[in-house]
């Protein structure tokens, strides 16, 4: 560390190019790889039996016409907030 004076030294502050793109907060947050819906589509269904994959069946159906109704809810709510700030 012989002194030299290093604060400042080769620091561009000039004003960065920004994508100004709208980005959904779940964006900002990276998917874990241990997620459930990841840890879903990798389970073995080998050990399962007949039942089980029609239980499973099932419940899956089930979840997707949870999240159909919450993307709807959430598509109408985005619709009408976009129609208020555009006036």
């Amino acid at each position: 560390m012989g002194g030299d004076d290093v604060h400042g030294a080769d620091i561009d502050l000039k004003a960065a190019k920004v994508n100004f793109a709208a980005m959904d907060i779940d964006d900002l947050t990276p998917r874990k790889k241990d997620d459930a819906l990841t840890a879903l589509i990798r389970q073995d269904l080998d050990p399962l039996s007949v039942d089980e994959l029609r239980d499973r069946i099932t419940a899956l159906e089930a979840e997707i016409g949870r999240t159909r109704t919450k993307l709807d809810g959430a598509t109408k709510f985005r619709s009408a907030a976009d129609s208020l700030f555009k006036k």
